[in-house]
């Protein structure tokens, strides 16, 4: 087992394209570390890295104690599961498996002891004798699975691995790697763009844009403390909402104010010292669609100035719930309402803030001001 220790880390390409900057990270013993973003963000490179599949343009690498820049990838005691499987079509499951454990003339024995146990693991020990050819997507990839597994690596470095898998076995193959996790008890570092498969997964998720660090935390708190507009942005299904506007004092009062409406903020946002330089000053303000409600038992205790009329412009059944498209002004927010709401498209209603879940972040900056 080992943790891994990125040290300012670059890799530039030629021709002057840098492709991650400055990247710094203590990936910890055990840990479930994912790295996400959007395509093009410097994640998989930064995989590559630490796998040895890319070279190191600065900056110094560590599994455990030992500096790695120059070993080979078979020498790292790492390995790497890929988005399209890389299993030798000739091969059976048994061979495609025992094949990294037969270059390193591990005995006979030990190598049918290391794949059988990998197999019962991953409940694949019928598929032993067949072909890549005769297995499911969802197979192939517990076999790619099975022949890291096997080598008992220090690290399992994971490239996007459920991509090219259906909406529900993906949704089966998130909640085995979890319990793979648990049982090998070693370092896992997984790539993914799918920020529900980080959410469900992670001790703690990377959050990277243009191949630099925005935010690394758990997953909660990504959630509920985005460090500025883009994490905000990048996390959450339906995403936040953003809405420009004027913070204002009135009185003892503050109110954020966009298209005509005048929304009051509870006293502990007012008060906060955070704010004080921004009055009258414009921001943006961003409220998480389950934070916007239609339902009468949240218009009847939300304050009435926390509350406005809006024109509901679409509504999308979830099943357990509904999404609605609503528009201010020229303002468009979505809100993620209970499946009994009875706003329909063409409706005006009357929508209320949950205001204490209201963050702020400098128009200039897009950093949060406040949570």
């Amino acid at each position: 087992m080992a943790s891994v220790s990125l040290k300012h880390i670059y890799k530039k390409y030629p021709g002057g394209v840098t492709a991650v900057s400055d990247f710094n990270l203590d990936v910890k013993d055990k840990e479930f570390l994912v790295l996400v973003g959007p395509s093009g963000c410097g994640k998989t490179t930064t995989l590559r890295m630490i796998a040895g599949l890319e070279e190191i343009t600065e900056g110094e690498l560590f599994i455990g104690d030992r500096l790695v820049n120059d070993v080979a990838p078979k020498d790292r005691k790492i390995a790497m599961v890929f988005q399209n499987y890389a299993l030798y079509p000739h091969m059976t499951v048994f061979e495609n498996m025992a094949f990294g454990l037969k270059l390193n003339k591990t005995p006979k024995e030990e190598i049918k002891r290391r794949v059988e146990e990998a197999a019962r693991v991953l409940d694949i020990t019928h598929l032993l004798d067949r072909k890549p050819k005769a297995l499911s997507g969802g197979q192939k990839q517990r076999v790619a699975l099975g022949r890291a597994i096997v080598r008992k690596p220090m690290v399992f470095l994971l490239d996007e691995p459920l991509s090219n898998l259906d909406a529900k076995l993906r949704a089966s193959m998130r909640a085995e790697l979890t319990k793979l996790h648990e049982s090998v008890q070693t370092t896992f570092i997984y790539v993914t763009h799918d920020q529900v498969e980080a959410m469900t997964m992670a001790t703690r998720i990377v959050v990277m844009k243009d191949g630099l660090i925005q935010q690394v935390d758990t997953p909660q708190t990504l959630y509920d403390a985005p460090c500025n507009i883009f994490v905000a942005g990048f996390i959450g299904t339906p995403q936040m909402n953003f809405i420009t506007g004027k913070l204002a004092k009135k009185g003892d009062d503050v109110f954020f104010e966009f298209e005509d409406k005048s929304l009051k903020l509870p006293a502990e946002k007012a008060n906060a010292p955070e704010l004080k330089d921004y009055i009258g000053e414009e921001v943006i303000a961003g409220i998480r669609p389950e934070a916007i409600h239609d339902e009468p038992m949240f218009l009847n205790s939300l304050p009435e100035d926390a509350q406005c009329d809006a024109y509901v412009d679409l509504t999308e059944l979830m099943g357990a719930e509904i999404h609605l498209h609503v528009v201010i002004g020229e303002t468009n927010l979505v809100a993620k309402v209970s499946s009994r709401s009875s706003s329909r498209a063409g409706d005006t209603i009357k929508i209320a803030f949950d205001l204490s879940r209201m963050h702020f972040f400098d128009k200039d900056t897009e950093r949060c001001i406040i949570h």
